[in-house]
């Protein structure tokens, strides 16, 4: 089964674990495109919605919130320490194909959906194409009797 190039998405990938840390906290995501529209899944679980910022300058989309242990202040001994906690951010580069005033962004069960919608010039449509019939010119002679012939048959 052939793989197919994308080159946006193997970057993305790349960087991602060339800056991976084992304490560093990652925004998993799905991006894909559902007709007119890109939709990004990107799981955010145990992050409080009011800390969620999404914004758009010079067509990079970023992606911010914050997540904060219930019990970091209080003098717990910890047996174990998985779950990260502090500020998560993704950066999208976003083409010029894309309504950048359209993002649609909603949160729900640990998932915040971003609808991007694709620009309407750069949404693929069909192009009449109209045949015109060049207007033929028929020359119309008129042709009177020959002037050797009489007329009356003489």
């Amino acid at each position: 089964m052939a793989t197919r190039f994308d080159p946006i998405r193997d970057l993305d990938r790349f960087f991602s674990e060339v800056t991976r840390t084992p304490n560093s906290t990652s925004l998993p995501m799905d991006l894909y495109r559902d007709g007119e529209v890109f939709v990004a899944r990107i799981d955010m679980p145990g992050v409080d919605p009011s800390s969620i910022d999404v914004d758009v300058e010079d067509r990079t989309l970023t992606v911010r919130a914050q997540r904060q242990s219930e019990v970091a202040d209080k003098d717990v001994k910890w047996l174990t320490r998985e779950r990260t906690t502090g500020t998560y951010a993704r950066q999208l580069t976003l083409g010029n194909r894309v309504a950048l005033d359209r993002i649609q962004a909603d949160y729900q069960d640990g998932v915040l959906s971003l609808t991007i919608p694709v620009a309407e010039e750069a949404r693929p449509r069909k192009i009449n194409v109209s045949h015109s019939n060049p207007t033929r010119v028929t020359e119309v002679v008129e042709t009177s009797p020959a002037q050797d012939e009489d007329p009356a048959g003489a």
